[in-house]
Parts: C-alpha cells; sequence; structure tokens
C-alpha cells in the first residue's frame, strides 16, 4: 500500500503570490513582485513582499513584518527562485499587511510601509490547480506543493501609481497559467 504521507520534510507553510508583468508579452519582464505569507518556518512566522518594478526604477525592496521571516526566505527558497531577491545585503522595511477579497471578487494585498503603501491585485481567474514540484526537479533541492489561482489580469500600485505593464499567459504543465498567480495552501519540503 502507498503512504498517504510525503516522505520529505516540511521547510515552510503559507503562500507565496506572484505578479510578473510585461510590456510585450512576456518577452521581457518589467516588473516582479513576490509576496509570501508564512505561517510557519524555522523562522517563525510572518510577512514578507519582494518588489523589483519599474515603480522602484528596477532597484530591489523588501517589506517584512518579520525581518527574521524575510531573510530565511532569502536564504532558503528565494535564492533558488530569482537570486536579485535572495541578496541578505538589501535593507528590510518594517511593515503591516493586509490582505481584502476573495476569488470571486478580486483578491487584494496592501503592505503600508513609512514613505509607501504597496497595492497588488488579482483579478479574473482561470481553474485553479494544485502544483506539484518535488525535490531535484529542474535540479532544485526541495521541492514545493501549491494550489494556484491564476490571473488574467493583476496590478501593482505603489503610492497610488500604476506599473504599466500586464500579465501573460503561460502554460505550467497542462493547465492554463499566467504570470501572476495567488499561491495559497503552499508548502515548502525538503527530502529527509
Amino acid at each position: 500500500m502507498v503512504s498517504p504521507v510525503d516522505p520529505n520534510n516540511v521547510l515552510m507553510t503559507g503562500e507565496n503570490s506572484f505578479i510578473r508583468l510585461s510590456a510585450d508579452g512576456g518577452k521581457t519582464q518589467s516588473d516582479r513582485i513576490s509576496h509570501w505569507r508564512v505561517l510557519w518556518c524555522p523562522a517563525g512566522a510572518g510577512h514578507a513582499l519582494f518588489v523589483q518594478s519599474t515603480l522602484t526604477d528596477g532597484a530591489v525592496q523588501v517589506y517584512a513584518d518579520n525581518e527574521a521571516v524575510a531573510r530565511w526566505l532569502q536564504s532558503t527558497i528565494e535564492s533558488l527562485l530569482y537570486p536579485a531577491f535572495a541578496d541578505t545585503r538589501l535593507p528590510v522595511a518594517q511593515a503591516a499587511f493586509a490582505r481584502h477579497g476573495d476569488i470571486a471578487s478580486g483578491a487584494r494585498e496592501e503592505v503600508t510601509a513609512s514613505g509607501a503603501k504597496i497595492v497588488l491585485g488579482w483579478q479574473d481567474f482561470l481553474a485553479p490547480f494544485v502544483l506539484h514540484v518535488p525535490p531535484g526537479f529542474n535540479d532544485r533541492p526541495i521541492g514545493v506543493f501549491s494550489t494556484f489561482f491564476p490571473a488574467r489580469t493583476a496590478r501593482v500600485e505603489r503610492n497610488g501609481r500604476a506599473a504599466p505593464g500586464t500579465p501573460w499567459p503561460e502554460r505550467r504543465g497542462e493547465r492554463e497559467s499566467s504570470s501572476a498567480c495567488l499561491a495559497w495552501s503552499e508548502t515548502w519540503v525538503k527530502p529527509g
């Protein structure tokens, strides 16, 4: 009988929703945003936001309500996903995080820090699916399970100014997806 328990050890559980925008249908990327809601990891619980955007003149900015969680994400997961976000020399701005809306009406995350209010929005969703990437896939030593809600429409605003790009369609395996997804019920694992 096959065991119903995954053999790997849990690294982190929570969410990692993202938005990637482009002015040319994905040929070049103008904005990349990674929003984390961590329910548990070895550094505790908390939120982190990594931003590289036309709204920041291409500079990477990091926001968190628990700096230890942001630093853990940088050294453990973002170093594999997007090395520009993994630079632990980047300052971390203290911020407050709030979620609004839902899949039916559109989801919104608001991040408020000194001198900055960032609003992320996802709307017009495709059918959700579960992404399962085992450790070792694409030479990554860790794996992930995540429920993706791909959005056809997404926006990024900083202090009331919107980024001009749009998400583009992508395929993940056999599923229709996009470059902007709510990634909920996300668990990262490592071999035991």
